[in-house]
């Protein structure tokens, strides 16, 4: 089979990765890719946004997949545009991605369908905005409605802080159009756990959970970020939590989107907050994580290709998929400067010298044959252990033998599971 996999980050190297083990794929092409996706796909100057010229491609290669990674395409319509070319795609129409493309839209669904999330209202004007935030308590949680590279939301420790956020997002558009509607949103206590799933419709099909790091400094400390590491399992996290996390959040949910007219296929992706009154919901995505798919993938033993097409062909009901018992535990190497500006093109040397790790590229590219820095997250270092312990020291022991001018990671990746 011909895939072609669009987007050309870590989650999309990670994707290719994991498609190029499938016995099934002949020729496998990535949209625009980057400097490490090049060794496991072709890569092709098209860039995510370019709906038509990613149609005209697939044509003419007779590609029997197209994969979406990103969200901007998804909630742009890319799926319902390639299918209307007669393409068989990977990933959730239009009308089901705005369950990440609007966080109003999501509030009012959970809401609805009784499925537990934090307290909010929503607001359009920003006076309205700031008289409720005035009567509210901090720390409180400021989300921009529309997609923000990961960075639309705001937990603000003080009501001045949360004011500030409010005006940058409603009235100085730091997100664009994004921020025509706001949440404010209760601030929840507790581990956050992210659970990807398989979905078709009502089947939901759960991978192995995954923790990120989002905050850009060791102990959470710092502004966010897109996620400055993960792992998996989650060794501290009873089952009996992750349990009831897709029986009472993430089937429902499924559920809800197959009732509204807006049935999901693809990959549905559940932030939760475990707070002392159960599971509950922080956000969905409509797609692969970034950076828990370099967790996920590497301990998948069925043939992703596989489960792709049970998806597209509504026959997920009928998978059995398989996890790797081994621990996964994913390092991210950034820029300097992240998650605010930072440089780009310089030379990443020691990229030779990896011995036990997978190393996912992130924002790299190709210059006079050498691999360069061309982004905030760089390389994400994803290694496989019995156990998280084992996993983290392979990890950390080869993102130190990485080198790149200011380069920047967290020390602290994982460290909770081994309390």
């Amino acid at each position: 089979m011909r895939i072609l996999v669009v987007g050309g980050g870590g989650r999309e190297h990670a994707i290719c990765w994991a498609l190029k083990k499938s016995p099934k794929v002949t020729e496998l092409y990535c949209a625009p890719g980057n400097g490490g996706i090049a060794s496991v796909a072709e890569c092709v100057a098209i860039q995510v946004n370019q709906f038509e010229e990613i149609a005209q491609f697939a044509i003419d290669h007779t590609i029997d997949l197209v994969v979406i990674g990103p969200d901007d395409p998804l909630s742009e319509g890319i799926v319902d545009h390639l299918e209307a070319k007669g393409l068989t795609v990977f990933g959730p129409r239009q009308n089901a991605a705005i369950i990440e493309g609007s966080k109003v839209f999501t509030k009012q669904l959970l809401r609805k369908y009784n499925i537990p999330t934090a307290a909010y209202e929503s607001f359009e004007r920003y006076e309205d905005a700031v008289a409720y935030l005035r009567r509210q308590q901090a720390p409180i949680v400021i989300k921009a409605d529309g997609l923000a590279a990961g960075k639309g939301v705001v937990v603000a420790q003080t009501l001045d802080e949360a004011e500030k956020a409010l005006h940058d997002i409603m009235v100085a558009k730091v997100f664009g159009e994004s921020g025509n509607q706001v949440v404010i949103e209760e601030f929840l206590t507790g581990q956050e756990m992210s659970i990807l799933s398989f979905v078709d419709g009502e089947t939901v099909c759960p991978m192995v959970p995954a923790q990120d790091h989002k905050a850009v400094y060791d102990n959470d400390k710092g502004p966010n970020t897109g996620g400055m590491g993960t792992y998996s399992p989650l060794p501290h996290i009873p089952q009996a939590v992750i349990d009831e996390s897709i029986e009472t959040i993430i089937k429902p949910t499924a559920k809800a989107m197959v009732a509204e007219g807006r049935p999901f296929r693809g990959v549905l992706f559940a932030g939760l907050m475990l707070t002392p009154n159960g599971p509950k919901t922080i956000e969905f995505n409509a797609r692969f994580g970034d950076p828990e798919t370099q967790v996920v993938l590497p301990r998948l033993k069925t043939d992703l290709l596989d489960i792709f097409l049970a998806a597209v062909n509504g026959r997920l009901d009928q998978m059995e998929i398989e996890w790797s018992e081994e621990a996964a535990v994913c390092v991210i190497l950034a820029s300097e400067g992240y998650p605010a500006s930072y440089p780009k093109g310089l030379p990443i040397e020691g990229l030779e010298d990896v011995q036990e790790s997978i190393v996912f590229h992130a924002g790299t590219a190709v210059k006079d044959g050498a691999i360069v820095t061309n982004g905030g997250r760089v390389l994400g270092v994803t290694a496989l252990g019995r156990d998280i312990a084992e996993a983290r020291a392979k990890a950390y022991a080869d993102a130190d033998r990485i080198r790149f001018q200011g380069k920047h990671n967290r020390t602290d990746i994982a460290k909770k599971a081994l309390v």
